[in-house]
């Protein structure tokens, strides 16, 4: 799969260094994953969940959560918002 957004990874790293070693983990498997549904993802990922057109990864233990669309045509994999538990349980965006 293609990562759109390291951008936005980088700024995470930035901002939460205690995240930084599991989003290099998510990202060197999401390059290396060949999903062809959201079932495909949930077998690599088991905390993974599919809300409305996201993705919402789990990341760093459960400190924070990765949403993305993830286009299953194209390979590709559209980062959203990389945020903390709990500003993603005030979002209402998903």
């Amino acid at each position: 799969m293609q990562i759109i957004g390291q951008k936005k990874i980088d700024d995470a790293h930035k901002k939460h260094s205690g995240w930084r070693a599991s989003l290099r983990n998510w990202t060197t498997i999401v390059k290396g994953a060949e999903w062809t549904c959201n079932n495909d993802i949930q077998q690599t990922f088991n905390t993974a969940d599919p809300v409305g057109k996201y993705v919402v990864f789990n990341i760093a233990g459960n400190q924070a959560r990765l949403a993305a669309v993830v286009n299953f045509e194209e390979k590709l994999v559209i980062i959203k918002e990389i945020v903390s538990h709990a500003v993603y349980d005030r979002k209402e965006y998903l």
